[in-house]
């Protein structure tokens, strides 16, 4: 099967983060084409592969697929075996749930807590609704544990479609310096021990300054 992946910026764009890692619970061997975002021919490119003039974007046999969820689930029909959701039914089930609330919501996180690899400080100072949003999201990691049917330190045991999703957020809580329960520091530093999100980092890293 022919992959290919068309992503913007690994030190900024979080949702193309979320297709790479999706990619990678895979196994399968992809191609990855990098389109700078911000620039002024950058939608011009993009349009050249998708009218949604979005990242990310992956291209198959089947056609051009948009959207990091939409992706995640074409994956997850491709690689049946691969265990991309969860095994069990009301884990999957809880899984999807999850993914679906990430995708749709969580705004003033997003809005007031922008990704960026590189950053290092918290905010001066946080706004109720992004603190609401911040507990609601620990919230939700403990209701993907809860019916977990594997042990293992990420979300349902083993690395899941879910984790892919929410390895943008344990970024930004981590570069804003965002003080957390010990399981969900724990759960983070799942994240960022993940080989393929510390190859992802390290690429994004040295993406400063060019």
């Amino acid at each position: 099967m022919s992959l290919h992946l068309i992503i913007g910026d690994k030190l900024l764009s979080s949702w193309s983060l979320r297709g790479a890692l999706a990619l990678d619970l895979t196994g399968a061997p992809y191609t990855e084409e990098l389109i700078k975002l911000g620039q002024p021919d950058t939608r011009e490119r993009l349009l050249k592969h998708s009218p949604t003039g979005k990242v990310p974007l992956l291209k198959t046999e089947h056609g051009v697929i948009a959207d990091s969820l939409a992706i995640a689930e074409y994956l997850a029909e491709q690689f049946p075996d691969v265990g991309l959701w969860p095994k069990d039914t009301a884990a999957r089930a809880q899984a999807r749930s999850a993914c679906a609330q990430m995708h749709s919501g969580f705004f003033a996180l997003r809005s007031n807590m922008s990704f960026d690899l590189s950053r290092d400080e918290a905010l001066p100072a946080t706004p109720p609704d992004v603190q609401a949003e911040i507990e609601r999201m620990l919230a939700l990691w403990a209701e993907c544990r809860a019916v977990a049917s594997q042990t293992g330190p990420f979300l349902f045991g083993a690395a899941t479609l879910a984790d892919a999703y929410f390895a943008p957020i344990a970024v930004r809580l981590r570069t804003y310096r965002v003080k957390l329960p010990a399981v969900a520091e724990a759960y983070v530093e799942t994240i960022y021990q993940w080989p393929a999100f510390k190859a992802w980092q390290k690429a994004g890293l040295e993406e400063v300054g060019q």
